[in-house]
């Protein structure tokens, strides 16, 4: 890691496609960590958080090292659900359709795609969200 909130490559590899590969998204540096974006509407944000420099986000993902941590949209009525599901999920507060999730060696690529593709529904004009079918499958 060079600088606070660095992604592993690995990680960023995995994100890429499938971010990347929705109608009209771009990528590019958040405030710390990397984000990917439907015209000016974040649907994605991952980082490495450190619980001495980010504080807010070690507390929401009840964090006592560092982690890599992913933030995206979930429609409302799944986010009990997720809860439900206990690690690798939280719940930030900051806002209602926000979920967290701890991106390590038990991440399921898979599941990462097909939220991901909600989240970019979630944020996405409804005729482009409109354009979008099934997940792609998880790169490696």
């Amino acid at each position: 890691m060079t600088a606070p909130g660095d992604v592993p490559p690995e990680v960023l590899d995995r994100l890429r496609p499938i971010c990347l590969g929705l109608p009209e998204t771009y990528e590019e540096p958040a405030w710390v960590g990397t984000r990917w974006r439907i015209r000016k509407r974040t649907f994605a944000h991952v980082l490495t958080v450190d619980p001495e420099r980010q504080p807010v986000h070690a507390r929401a993902a009840a964090l006592d090292q560092p982690a890599c941590l992913l933030t995206f949209r979930s429609p409302l009525d799944e986010i009990a659900g997720l809860l439900a599901t206990g690690h690798p999920f939280y719940k930030p507060d900051w806002s209602p359709n926000v979920m967290g999730m701890v991106l390590d060696e038990n991440t399921d690529w898979e599941e990462v795609g097909e939220l991901l593709t909600e989240s970019y529904c979630v944020m996405a004009p409804k005729r482009l969200a409109a354009q979008i079918g099934p997940p792609a499958p998880p790169p490696g």
